[in-house]
């Protein structure tokens, strides 16, 4: 199983969309710094996720998140 996730800082106005095998350890990972990437936004809440059977389906998904439609649907929840 894949896990599409979204995440919003808590600090300042940043939301990232990620892909996973095991969100639990991902999540973590952002929060205690543990990614260039996200490094200076955390810390963070975990506010959306949607599980996929193959990592395919959910790449499908994470890039239309990462679209301007997708960030405008992350944003009205």
């Amino acid at each position: 199983m894949y896990t599409v996730y979204a995440i919003n800082s808590l600090t300042r106005n940043y939301i990232y969309v990620g892909l996973t095998n095991n969100l639990e350890r991902r999540f973590k990972q952002h929060n205690e710094k543990r990614e260039r990437t996200t490094r200076s936004y955390a810390p963070f809440e975990l506010f959306y996720n949607k599980e996929f059977p193959n990592r395919i389906l959910a790449r499908s998904h994470e890039k239309y998140l990462k679209s301007g439609v997708g960030k405008e649907f992350l944003k009205s929840l």
